[in-house]
């Protein structure tokens, strides 16, 4: 990357569908944003109403190849993440990247390679980490009041909608698998965040209600090297969408609920055990002001490039969750993606 001034960082949005319209959002009133480029021309110009002087584009090498542009946000479909990020990357931008990032760790790998090479910085967008309720959960465990962790339980799920199983998401050449690929890839960096890294993978994905080739359930059990385990459930036959984190420690549980919105209000309860055990002590946080986490992931790696700072999650922990996904869908029978870049 050249060395312009950080301070005057410039931006490019890369898929302008409902990702890429929140994105700009978090970028704040009167984003610098230089570019939006969609395949849908129009869409990318209704976006570019929000930035003044913006220039709406359906090519996105027309953004790369300015050099004003120091930055650019990719929230397209899974199959073009991760060629859109390498070519961003080689032209010394700066990406923030819609998970799961790539159809497979493979891509990411390559993209990783590249990042290295010219300096730039990638992050992954998992912005559930962001959410307060998880915030605040990270901030108990680092102070310890949980105690040494012994296991985490997580569910999350929608239900679908007539004509699901024909949407871009039910085709394996486009997603790179189903259910597991789309909201479970988030339960997996969840995990990961609290845990830390998984060399024990078991579980299956399976396809149960939905007429498609690809994944609506998956049931994955993850174990630590010193034997915790996360055991995760992510559905799209959950009729009601869900979300639901438990932590547990020896001295005390945290249970993360809803994620806002039509997954119900979302609120942290923090149980303790007392010394006689019985009935914990409660305290309870509940957040009703509504979904501030791309903002805060998007001022995350903002600080990522000014300071010259390591994403977290960045590429690597993005590579580890997709190698995980691909180990359960080879031992369901799911064919894994093997396309390169």
């Amino acid at each position: 990357m050249t060395h312009a001034k950080l301070e005057q960082l410039n931006f490019a949005v890369i898929g302008c569908g409902l990702i890429g319209r929140k994105r700009v959002l978090a970028l704040g009133k009167n984003p610098p944003l230089l570019y939006t480029c969609d395949l849908d021309l129009a869409r990318a110009a209704d976006l570019a109403q929000l930035a003044p002087g913006c220039t709406a584009v359906t090519d996105y090498t027309v953004a790369f190849a300015d050099p004003r542009v120091s930055a650019v946000i990719i929230s397209t479909l899974n199959a073009s993440l991760a060629p859109i990020a390498l070519a961003a990357v080689r032209a010394g931008k700066h990406v923030l990247l819609e998970k799961p990032g790539a159809l497979n760790a493979a891509q990411l790998r390559t993209v990783l390679a590249a990042a290295q090479l010219t300096h730039t910085r990638v992050r992954l967008g998992y912005n559930h980490r962001f959410h307060p309720a998880l915030q605040k959960a990270s901030e108990l465990l680092g102070s310890g009041v949980l105690g040494p962790l012994m296991f985490l339980r997580a569910r999350y799920g929608h239900g679908g909608r007539q004509g699901y199983d024909r949407e871009w998401r039910a085709d394996p050449v486009l997603s790179g698998g189903g259910e597991l690929i789309d909201q479970g890839v988030h339960l997996i960096d969840l995990a990961g965040w609290f845990l830390g890294e998984f060399p024990t993978v078991e579980g299956h994905a399976t396809t149960s209600f939905w007429d498609m080739k690809v994944d609506d359930n998956a049931f994955l059990s993850l174990r630590t090297a010193a034997g915790q385990t996360a055991w995760l459930h992510a559905s799209c036959t959950e009729w009601k969408n869900l979300f639901s984190l438990e932590l547990y420690g020896r001295d005390a549980k945290l249970a993360i609920d809803g994620l806002g919105g039509s997954y119900g209000a979302e609120k942290l309860t923090y149980y303790k055990m007392l010394p006689a055990m019985g009935p914990p002590e409660i305290t309870s946080w509940e957040y009703v002001r509504g979904d501030d986490s791309w903002a805060l992931e998007t001022r995350a790696w903002i600080d990522d490039i000014r300071l010259g700072r390591e994403p977290s999650p960045g590429l690597r922990e993005g590579i580890r969750t997709l190698e995980i996904v691909e180990e359960i869908y080879r031992k369901s029978g799911y064919p894994v993606s093997v396309a390169g870049l």
